[in-house]
């Protein structure tokens, strides 16, 4: 285990950088609310700061409250939420409103424990809500967290083991400064965002180098290390725009697949790419289709977009429909509707291109 004086002196130089040159600016920084607080993490949950940011501020404004962020409809929220990704966070995010304002009288739990128990709040989250709100001794432990004391201590346990997260928490919960949890929290994860960043650290500048452990091993590029390889899945998502008289068809991905809730339009889905005229032939477009057929409008250039855990890619097709179809699942809207619905960040791509038209019909 690390010696108390080395641990001491880690936490007094973290202190006192955070007090005397940490200027990091941010709308959530110093806030007692646990609303807030929550609101903040789960946004920031695979989302960096600078994203983040905009979503939150929007947020705040749209439902100042938990109670109107429970009182708000599920696709209102969605569109809000449209392009930070990670939906499945949007979809906690209303659980969570809706259970603490109707179970819980709009009070947020003030225990770690109790913490846990809510949807979509893990850990670290419940840790950083406890620790900020309630000023509770629990200790953060993100990426940040994970990267500033595998080199300070030089740690090459990987952090994505089973042995590395118990042995990281542990450290982390043993450094943490038990009087004030809330500023010593946020002061080391905003080193690790300022200072000892993934790429490029400034250690030349950094005020605890003399006693990094890493900095003085010349090992800083090599931590912290991690044993899986992440091999991303490929998919081919292929879209048919299909309109008749000014309406378009439309249906709400509801199969707990990524971007479950949000909308999108008549889907051929492949494991490899599929030539435009085969497209066309695809049996999700023939239902469609009625006894009248269709004609091409516009077939779109390829679209790509890169997931934690998938690279989608696919392309576009546009076609006007020469009879009414029948098809069940999908609903028609107008223009005006499309842009009030929530899509994934793939299609917005595609709708907002300087080169689509969607009042072709």
């Amino acid at each position: 285990m690390i010696e108390a004086a080395h641990r001491k002196y880690f936490v007094q130089q973290l202190l006192k950088w955070h007090l005397k040159v940490n200027d990091r600016q941010m709308p959530w920084k110093g806030e007692k609310d646990p609303y807030k607080i929550w609101l903040s993490e789960i946004i920031l949950q695979q989302t960096r700061v600078e994203q983040g940011l905009a979503y939150y501020n929007r947020f705040i404004q749209a439902y100042p409250t938990i109670q109107r962020l429970a009182s708000a409809s599920e696709q209102e929220v969605y569109k809000l939420w449209e392009g930070l990704g990670y939906y499945s966070r949007c979809k906690n995010l209303i659980h969570t409103a809706k259970f603490i304002t109707m179970e819980l009288e709009g009070k947020f739990p003030a225990t770690y424990e109790e913490l846990l128990r809510l949807k979509g709040v893990g850990a670290y989250t419940a840790a950083a809500i406890a620790s900020f709100a309630f000023g509770l001794p629990h200790a953060v432990v993100d990426g940040n967290v994970f990267r500033v004391l595998a080199r300070y201590f030089n740690i090459d346990t990987a952090i994505d083991s089973s042995e590395g997260k118990k042995l990281f928490a542990e450290m982390a919960n043993l450094l943490l400064d038990k009087k004030q949890p809330g500023i010593y929290n946020q002061a080391i994860m905003d080193f690790g965002a300022i200072v000892c960043t993934p790429r490029l650290p400034q250690c030349a500048q950094c005020s605890l180098n003399k006693s990094c452990i890493a900095f003085a091993g010349n090992t800083v590029a090599q931590l912290p290390v991690k044993e899986k390889t992440l091999v991303k899945q490929q998919r081919w998502l292929n879209y048919i725009v299909a309109g008749y008289k000014g309406r378009w068809y439309v249906r709400k991905r509801t199969a707990g697949d990524v971007w479950e809730g949000l909308y999108e339009f008549i889907l051929v889905e492949s494991d490899v790419e599929i030539k435009p005229e085969d497209l066309l032939r695809a049996a999700q477009l023939q239902q469609f289709t009625g006894k009248r057929g269709f004609e091409v409008l516009a077939i779109s250039k390829l679209y790509r977009q890169v997931l934690t855990h998938q690279v989608i890619q696919g392309r576009f097709i546009q076609v006007q429909l020469n009879t009414s179809p029948t098809a069940k699942g999908y609903q028609r809207v107008t223009t005006k509707m499309l842009a009030q619905l929530p899509f994934p960040k793939f299609i917005n791509h595609w709708l907002k291109d300087k080169n689509v038209s969607l009042n072709l019909l």
